[in-house]
C-alpha cells in the first residue's frame, strides 16, 4: 500500500446521491431542490454525476423529474451526466434528454435482478442488446452496472462465474465502464480481490468502477483493498445517502466526503474540495430534514480545531 499511496494517481468520484441516494428516501425532493444540492457538489468540484434513472415513476416515484434533471444540468459547462436505464425505452428518454452515457444494469443474482426490474437475468441482457443498436453512432457511451456483485440478500454468496458471465456481455455490447455495485453491503476485501483480479483475465479492456455500500461498516475498508490492486474509480453518494428499494437492508452509499478525506490523507488527487464537499452534505442533511450517516461533515477534517474554551475543564 505504501508505494500506491505516496503516488499522487488521480482518483475519479462519480457522484451517485442524486440517484441511488435520494431513489429510496421517503423524503422527495423537488427538481429546483435537487438542483440546489448539484450546484453545491459542482462547487467543491465534482463533475462527474449519475444523476437520475429513467425507470418508471411508479416504481421509483422520487425520480419522476428525470428528463427535467438532465435537461437543467446540462447548463452547467464541463459535466459528465449518467443515467441508469432498465430496457430500450429508459434508453430513449434517456437520449431525449441529452445524457453523456447510459448505464444498464443486470443484477448477478436471479432473485434480486426479478424483484428489481422483473425480469430473469438472461431476459434483462438480451434486451441490452437493443439498447446497444440504439446508441450506436449517438455519441453517447455505454456502460455496465452489476447489482449483487458481492453477494445477494436473497440468495447470499453470489458465484463469481455469475458475475464473469455479464461482464463478457458488457464487453461484447462495447461497454466503456463496468462497475461493480455492492447493493446490501455485502463486500468483503477478500472479495472485491477476488472479483476485480478475475475480471481483469476476463475483460482486461474493461475500466473496473467499485461502488461499495457502508451497511456492515467496512465500505471505505474494501476501499482501501481496492486501491491497492490499482482500482482508480469509485461511486459515492453525498453525506452516505442511499440504499437499494429493493433489497431489505440496504443502508447507504459511502459517502462521498468520507471518501475524499481518506483519499485526501493518503495523498491521492480527486479534485475535489473537502470543505465544499462537507457543506453539500449539510445541505442534503437538511433537505431530507434527518441526520446523514457520514462521519466527516460531523466531525469535519482532521485539522478542523476548536477553542479550549468550547469544553469544560476537569475538576479535581
Amino acid at each position: 500500500m505504501t508505494a500506491l499511496a505516496s503516488s499522487p494517481q488521480p482518483i475519479h468520484i462519480t457522484e451517485v446521491g442524486l440517484r441511488d441516494g435520494l431513489q429510496n428516501e421517503p423524503v422527495v425532493l423537488t427538481t429546483e431542490q435537487k438542483l440546489s444540492l448539484a450546484r453545491a457538489l459542482v462547487d467543491a468540484g465534482v463533475r462527474e454525476f449519475e444523476v437520475t434513472s429513467f425507470v418508471s415513476p411508479r416504481a421509483v416515484p422520487a425520480l419522476a423529474d428525470a428528463a427535467e434533471l438532465v435537461s437543467a444540468l446540462r447548463e452547467i459547462p464541463d459535466l459528465h451526466l449518467s443515467a441508469l436505464v432498465p430496457n430500450v425505452r429508459g434508453a430513449e428518454r434517456a437520449l431525449e434528454a441529452g445524457v453523456d452515457s447510459v448505464v444498464l444494469f443486470v443484477s448477478a443474482s436471479e432473485s434480486h435482478n426479478t424483484k428489481n426490474v422483473n425480469r430473469r437475468v438472461a431476459e434483462s441482457l438480451d434486451a441490452f442488446t437493443q439498447v446497444a443498436r440504439l446508441l450506436e453512432g449517438s455519441g453517447v457511451a455505454l456502460r455496465g452496472a452489476i447489482a449483487t456483485a458481492f453477494g445477494c440478500p436473497f440468495e447470499g454468496n453470489v458465484p463469481v462465474t455469475a458475475v464473469e458471465t455479464i461482464a463478457r456481455r458488457f464487453a461484447n455490447l462495447g461497454a466503456t465502464h463496468l462497475s461493480l455495485g455492492d447493493t446490501t453491503g455485502m463486500a468483503t476485501p477478500p472479495l472485491v480481490t477476488e472479483r476485480v483480479a478475475r475480471l481483469r483475465e476476463v475483460v482486461p479492456g474493461l475500466p473496473l468502477t467499485l461502488h461499495f455500500h457502508n451497511t456492515r461498516g467496512i465500505g471505505l475498508a474494501n476501499v482501501m483493498q481496492g486501491l491497492s490492486l490499482g482500482v482508480d474509480r469509485y461511486e459515492s453518494s453525498i453525506g452516505g445517502l442511499g440504499g437499494c428499494p429493493f433489497a431489505p437492508g440496504a443502508s447507504g452509499n459511502i459517502a462521498s466526503e468520507d471518501l475524499a478525506y481518506l483519499l485526501l490523507e493518503m495523498g491521492f488527487d480527486t479534485g475535489l474540495d473537502l470543505d465544499g464537499l462537507i457543506g453539500a452534505a449539510r445541505l442534503a442533511r437538511d433537505l431530507m430534514g434527518r441526520p446523514l450517516p457520514a462521519q466527516v461533515s460531523k466531525a469535519g477534517p482532521r485539522l478542523a480545531l476548536n477553542a479550549c474554551d468550547a469544553v469544560p475543564t476537569a475538576q479535581g
